[in-house]
C-alpha cells in the first residue's frame, strides 16, 4: 500500500507500487507509473508520461516529466523514464521528449544533485552523477559512471563517454571521449585515473587507455589516421580501446582537443 500525505494531489489514474511514499503538496499526474519503494518528497511534481523504477527518491520541489523547453514542441505524446535506485535531489528538473513517441531516459543508480537540469531527449546511462546546477541541453548523452561537476553547461547533442569526468564550471560543445578528464572548455587533459581505479581498472588497463587517448587527441593525427593506428596496433586490440574508437567514429560534434594541465594553470 502507498502512503500518501493528506495534502498531496495524486491522480486516481496514477499507478503507485507497494510502499510508495508521497509527501505533502506533491503532485502526481494521471499517467505516472511509480515503482515500489519510491519516495516523492514534499512539493515535487510528477507530470506527463513518467515511469520511475523501484526505490528511487524524488527530492523536495523537483519537477519530473514537464513539457520540454523547446520551441518545436507541439504537445506530442512523449515520455520520461527513470531507472531504479536513483536519487533526484531538490529542485532538479527533468523534461520529457519533444517528438511523438520519444523519451528522456535516466538509467539506474544515477544521482542528480540539487538544481540539476536534464533537458528533453537526454539519455543518461547507469550510475551517472550530476553535481549541483549542471545544465544538460537537449539530446545530450552521458555514458556509464560519468561524473559531471557543479555548474557544468553541456550544449545540445553533445556526448560524454563512459567513465568521463568533467570539472566544475566547464562548458562543453564537443564530445568528451570515454575515460577522459575534461578540465577546460572543449578540452581534455588526460584520463580519469581515480575514477578508473575505483571502478577496478588495473594499471595495465589504465596505461593502455592513456596511450590510446593520447594517440586520438594529442598525436597531431587527424581522427581517421588515429583510428587507423588504433585498429592496426596489436596492443590496442582490447575492448576498452575498441569502445573508445567506436565513440570517436560516431561523433557528430567532434572530440575535445588535448590541453595540458600546465598550460591551463597559466590562464
Amino acid at each position: 500500500m502507498a502512503l500518501i500525505h493528506e495534502r498531496a494531489l495524486v491522480s486516481p489514474s496514477a499507478r503507485l507500487g507497494e510502499g510508495v511514499v508521497v509527501g505533502p503538496d506533491a503532485i502526481v499526474g494521471p499517467e505516472a507509473e511509480i515503482g515500489e519503494g519510491c519516495e516523492i518528497r514534499a512539493r515535487a511534481v510528477i507530470d506527463g508520461r513518467v515511469t520511475i523504477g523501484p526505490r528511487t527518491r524524488i527530492g523536495y520541489g523537483a519537477v519530473v516529466g514537464a513539457e520540454p523547453q523547446d520551441l518545436a514542441y507541439r504537445g506530442a505524446a512523449s515520455s520520461t523514464r527513470i531507472g531504479a535506485d536513483c536519487v533526484i535531489r531538490e529542485y532538479a528538473t527533468i523534461h520529457r521528449g519533444t517528438q511523438e513517441g520519444t523519451a528522456t531516459e535516466i538509467g539506474s543508480k544515477c544521482y542528480l544533485m540539487a538544481g540539476a537540469h536534464v533537458a528533453h531527449n537526454c539519455r543518461l546511462a547507469d550510475e551517472v552523477i550530476l553535481v549541483n546546477n549542471v545544465l544538460l541541453g537537449g539530446y545530450v548523452e552521458v555514458g556509464f559512471k560519468a561524473f559531471v561537476g557543479g555548474a557544468v553547461v553541456v550544449h545540445q547533442f553533445t556526448r560524454l563517454g563512459a567513465y568521463a569526468m568533467v570539472r566544475g564550471q566547464t562548458r562543453l560543445g564537443m564530445d568528451v571521449p570515454p575515460y577522459c578528464m575534461a578540465t577546460h572548455t572543449n578540452a581534455v587533459s588526460g584520463i580519469n585515473r581515480v575514477g578508473l581505479r575505483r571502478a577496478g581498472f588495473d594499471e595495465v588497463r589504465r596505461r593502455r587507455i592513456f596511450r590510446a587517448v593520447e594517440l586520438l587527441c594529442r598525436s597531431g593525427l587527424n581522427r581517421s589516421q588515429a583510428l587507423e593506428r588504433l585498429a592496426g596496433e596489436p596492443d590496442f586490440q582490447h575492448p576498452d580501446v575498441e569502445a573508445l574508437a567506436a565513440f570517436a567514429r560516431s561523433t557528430r560534434r567532434g572530440l575535445c582537443a588535448w590541453r595540458d594541465a600546465a598550460a591551463e594553470s597559466e590562464d
